[in-house]
């Protein structure tokens, strides 16, 4: 598969990319933080940009994110779940309707949420042991230096300054940073509720480090749905939020996604939200829009003296000219 989209020539071709071998094997782009140090940086940065304009989600390795801290995370919460939230879920009326083959218009999930910046509230949730809060606290810094990182390559794509996402974002203050850690548990009916329903979400950039066994995850493409496989080797599933989708004037895309339940097993979600501060105001970057308030006429004689010149430059100038 070699994508087309008008902003970019591949830079790959079938006989010879590495992120290409990996898009089909996955199935989805597949982003090599360590190809944008050196030869393969047009490639990748490429492949990036066609992910988040077709895509609007991938995955990432070799992000720099300490693999043996994000096992540790897994461990943890999967711990804190079995002492603390699976006895009563499976007491909740939810979980008692499904034994009465009642369909569920609720989400079969166990969840709570951490907020991170401008201000924690882990130290409220109750139960959480002092190793998780610390471990949280370690991970929370590297997955902030990831997104923003990602943010940075994007604006690069978008042809913006590199610090306009996280300038967006900030609005002084820096951005509003929280993690959804959910469970969602094994399902003895998955045939009659969803583990989450279908929604895009309202954020930014959003780090998911899931379950590397069970699947469940799904995203929809071209008009089906596409199964997430497990996460091998800790890589770190990204999707692109509504805001971002705004700033960009729609070239990067916010995309419907589910989780679906699992008689098989549970699965492990800990999604990490890069979200604009909550008084940010996010509009389409200027840069990216059309001209507007330009008479025909106007665009007309200024086309006749760049007719076979490139169309961008000239829609730049008569975003000057209005």
């Amino acid at each position: 598969m070699i994508f087309s989209g008008p902003i970019y020539t591949p830079l790959y071709n079938l006989s010879s990319t590495s992120g290409l071998e990996k898009m089909k094997e996955m199935g989805i782009p597949v982003i090599d933080f360590d190809e944008l140090n050196g030869e393969e940086r047009s490639k990748t940065m490429d492949l990036l940009h066609q992910a988040c304009e077709k895509w609007g989600f991938f995955q990432v390795e070799n992000h720099g994110i300490d693999k043996q801290l994000m096992e540790k995370v897994k461990q943890l919460i999967n711990k804190y779940y079995e002492e603390n939230l699976k006895e009563s879920f499976y007491k909740s009326e939810m979980a008692k309707s499904l034994e009465q083959d009642i369909t569920s218009e609720k989400d079969w999930e166990s969840s709570f949420f951490i907020w991170h910046r401008p201000t924690s509230n882990i130290e409220d949730i109750p139960n959480l042991s002092d190793d998780l809060r610390i471990t949280m606290n370690e991970y929370i810094p590297q997955l902030i230096k990831m997104a923003e990182k990602l943010s940075e390559l994007m604006c690069e794509n978008l042809g913006l300054n590199k610090g306009y996402i996280k300038d967006a974002f900030c609005a002084g203050k820096g951005p509003s940073v929280g993690t959804k850690v959910a469970k969602y548990p094994q399902c003895p009916q998955p045939e009659l509720v969803r583990g989450l329903r279908e929604h895009t979400d309202a954020g930014g950039i959003i780090l998911l480090l899931q379950d590397d066994q069970v699947p469940g995850l799904e995203f929809f493409k071209d008009g089906e749905w596409v199964a997430i496989p497990p996460s091998k080797n800790n890589r770190i599933f990204v999707n692109i939020g509504d805001q971002v989708e705004v700033l960009s004037n729609g070239r990067y895309k916010s995309v419907l996604h589910r989780v679906m339940a699992d008689k098989n097993g549970s699965r492990l979600s800990i999604a990490t939200f890069y979200n604009p501060a909550g008084d940010a105001i996010i509009s389409p970057a200027p840069r990216l829009l059309y001209p507007n308030h330009v008479r025909f006429q106007d665009y007309l004689k200024f086309y006749a003296t760049t007719k076979f010149s490139d169309k961008g430059r000239r829609f730049e100038s008569m975003k000057q000219i209005a």
